[in-house]
């Protein structure tokens, strides 16, 4: 038992004496390999230091003889300022010597042309001009040819061209309304006992029914407004059925307030068509009422959109105010439809503008259309023109001539029976009425006196007229003689 107890001992002895042997090699070889490792990397660091160490030598080398070259290049450029501005006082001591040498001739040239500098240069000068003068006339003169042969048909191609943007549908002027009816009876009921309905109607409407037709109807007047209202009146009145005095009226009132309003809003289409928004209500609702007024057959609201149109073209191609232009256009002939105020429709217009506080431009526009003023302005102009174009072309405007004529006579013989007349023309339609008297038999002091008469015979004559009448008197005394050869 002891015996194999100590054999075990022993071989755990020897056991463990080979692994202190095992671990003492193992540790040799990793000393060894980190001492060769060690090595390795001093070496490294050694051959990178000698390295660093060259570069840096190399850098110093470099930038040593950097230094040395921009030290070079400074001392160089040094030397050309310096050169430089020798230069320059070499110049500037010759241009003070040149302008020395320079006043010396002229005070010669002076001596012995015994002319100061200015009179040579005006000399010199005036001989130009005669030379040139020729020239500059046949290049003037030409100019203006040129100018005179091409403006005509550029005028006119621009109002050709304006008046394409105004084209608008024509507009005639009628006095009549006629009314159907659905049967003959209703004359008998719209007459009414003692004709009581009919008189009704003719009083709130004021305008003239004539019965005589067989079927209709026929409501006259020169006031469209009127005629409208009571052509409405009528055809509610007819049916509604209940036809006197007292309905007669209500109708009457309900349709007038009614057509208010449809001038009211022919007012604002008439402002947004040609782009004018804005507008006090007092000047819309005056403008809706175009559209029941006519100028010599011409619809008002037809001929400001017309003009209104032309004028903005004309503008756009003259380089105006194209603002000031659409509402000159849009406002001339607001005075037209003023009646509860005496004076030419031009002054009630201006009259009016100047209350709503309208631009002093606009109103100038208004003021000079019909030419009572002078033209205050680009814009005035083609506001006249605009309403020239659209007034004057063919077809817009018509009357009666019968009518025209009697009224024409009527002007001029006014005139004509007053003692020392010679002549007497109406002109523009009758608005200006021009005299010549005998100067042997009127006197400058007797001219003014038969102005004003023959004024106040007109005013007498004419309760409405299209338009004020201008009375020039014109008296001349001429002295002739003739030569015999």
């Amino acid at each position: 038992m002891l015996v194999k107890f100590f054999k075990k001992f022993t071989s755990i002895g020897r056991d463990r004496e080979e692994l202190i042997n095992n671990a003492k090699r193992e540790a040799e070889i990793v000393i060894l390999k980190a001492n060769q490792e060690a090595f390795t990397i001093k070496d490294t660091a050694e051959k990178e230091s000698r390295k660093l160490a060259t570069d840096a030598l190399e850098i110093e080398k470099r930038l040593a003889k950097r230094e040395q070259s921009i030290e070079d290049k400074e001392i160089l450029v040094n030397k050309e300022r310096q050169s430089a501005d020798d230069i320059k006082r070499h110049l500037e001591k010759l241009k003070v010597d040149l302008e020395k040498n320079k006043e010396a001739m002229l005070a010669k040239l002076e001596k012995i042309a015994q002319l100061t500098k200015d009179q040579a240069k005006e000399l010199l000068l005036a001989g130009w001009e005669d030379k040139l003068k020729g020239d500059i006339a046949k290049k003037i003169k030409a100019a203006e040819e040129e100018i005179k042969s091409k403006v005509d048909d550029r005028a006119k191609h621009i109002l050709v061209d304006s008046m394409r943007y105004g084209a608008v549908d024509y507009t005639a002027e009628y006095t009549l309304s006629v009314i159907n009816l659905p049967s003959e009876d209703f004359k008998g009921r719209i007459i009414g006992k003692d004709g009581r309905n009919i008189r009704a109607f003719e009083i709130a409407t004021g305008v003239d029914v004539d019965l005589e037709e067989e079927g209709v109807i026929r409501l006259s007047s020169f006031d469209a407004a009127r005629r409208e209202v009571a052509r409405q009146s009528l055809e509610r009145l007819i049916k509604d059925g209940r036809i006197q005095p007292a309905r007669i009226e209500e109708i009457v009132k309900k349709t007038r307030e009614d057509i208010d309003k449809s001038i009211f809003k022919a007012g604002e289409e008439l402002c947004h068509s040609v782009g004018i928004f804005n507008i006090p209500p007092e000047i819309t609702q005056a403008l809706g009422r175009f559209k029941y007024r006519f100028s010599y057959g011409q619809n008002m609201i037809v001929h400001t959109l017309e003009e209104t149109k032309i004028g903005v073209a004309l503008a756009h191609e003259l380089k105006a105010d194209v603002n000031v232009v659409k509402l000159g256009c849009l406002l001339h002939d607001i005075g037209k439809v003023i009646t509860d105020k005496e004076g030419s429709h031009v002054d009630l217009g201006v009259e009016l503008l100047k209350k709503h506080r309208f631009p002093q431009n606009v109103v100038d526009c208004v003021a000079a259309h019909h030419e009572d003023i002078p033209f205050p302005s680009v814009e005035s102009i083609i506001v006249y023109i605009s309403d020239a174009v659209s007034g004057g072309r063919p077809g817009a405007r018509h009357e009666d001539f019968e009518e025209y004529l009697k009224r024409i006579k009527t002007i001029e013989e006014a005139a004509k029976t007053k003692k020392g007349v010679k002549e007497v023309y109406a002109l523009q339609a009758g608005r200006e009425l021009r005299v010549i008297v005998k100067p042997d038999e009127v006197t400058d002091d007797e001219a003014v006196v038969m102005a004003e008469k023959i004024r106040e015979e007109l005013e007498s004559k004419f309760d409405v007229f299209p338009g004020q009448i201008k009375v020039t008197i014109i008296r001349e005394s001429r002295a002739e003689a003739t030569t015999k050869i």
